[in-house]
């Protein structure tokens, strides 16, 4: 059996190298990264470097997208299907999946739902280091709704940038934040009333919290084995 293991964003040439350090992974096993992945960004020489170094790794890269990535460069990549849903291939082994899929891997299903707010962007420049497609579009959170359905909203793990708003009220009470929940929190929130699952992880927030609430763990620079 495959192992897979998770952590948190990585902002690409920032923080690549948590991953590029595992040395105990085969073919067989896969990484998995919670959003902001960071690649491909602006395809600077050093970029384009470290990217070959997590190309010759022997697993699999796996990502879902967070609010910090070049999406007019990730949405050149052709769409395709993989083990169930839509993906961008990066190379054979970095693989983007997309919003609102479903995937079998280790033969449990994952929910994946990418994308979250920047509480940052009002310094940033809309195309440059900033994009709108941070958020959700209602044709991807209709997909979502629609694949889940065909599971009967029975899914083993979510995988989710961001977090439902029950949860970002928790993270707010332990931790000082003040972003008020937005269409994206919403959604998840209203996914998880009716969803059978066995453990949700995500991103963002750039804390480890295991159990945040009794089945959601939140990941930052922690390397974990999916429970």
């Amino acid at each position: 059996m495959s192992r897979i293991q998770i952590t948190g964003d990585i902002h690409g040439v920032l923080d690549i190298q948590r991953i590029l350090d595992i040395d105990y992974l085969t073919t067989n096993d896969y990484v998995v990264v919670v959003g902001d992945f960071g690649f491909p960004w602006n395809n600077s020489e050093n970029e384009k470097d470290l990217f070959q170094q997590l190309v010759a790794k022997p697993f699999t890269t796996l990502f879902i997208d967070g609010n910090h990535e070049n999406f007019t460069l990730l949405n050149k990549y052709e769409e395709k299907t993989w083990n169930g849903g839509k993906v961008h291939f990066l190379s054979d082994n970095i693989i983007h999946l997309m919003r609102g899929q479903v995937f079998t891997i280790n033969n449990k299903k994952f929910f994946t739902f990418g994308g979250a707010s920047s509480t940052d962007k009002y310094r940033r420049m809309n195309g440059i280091d900033w994009w709108e497609e941070e958020l959700p579009s209602y044709k991807e959170m209709d997909e979502g709704i629609s694949n889940l359905e065909k599971y009967n909203y029975s899914i083993d793990y979510v995988l989710t940038h961001t977090c439902r708003t029950e949860t970002l009220e928790m993270l707010c009470r332990l931790y000082g934040f003040r972003p008020k929940p937005d269409c994206l929190n919403k959604y998840l929130e209203s996914i998880y009333k009716n969803l059978n699952f066995s453990h949700w992880y995500f991103g963002h927030y750039h804390k480890d919290l295991p159990h945040v609430m009794r089945n959601e763990t939140v990941l930052f620079r922690e390397i974990k084995n999916i429970e």
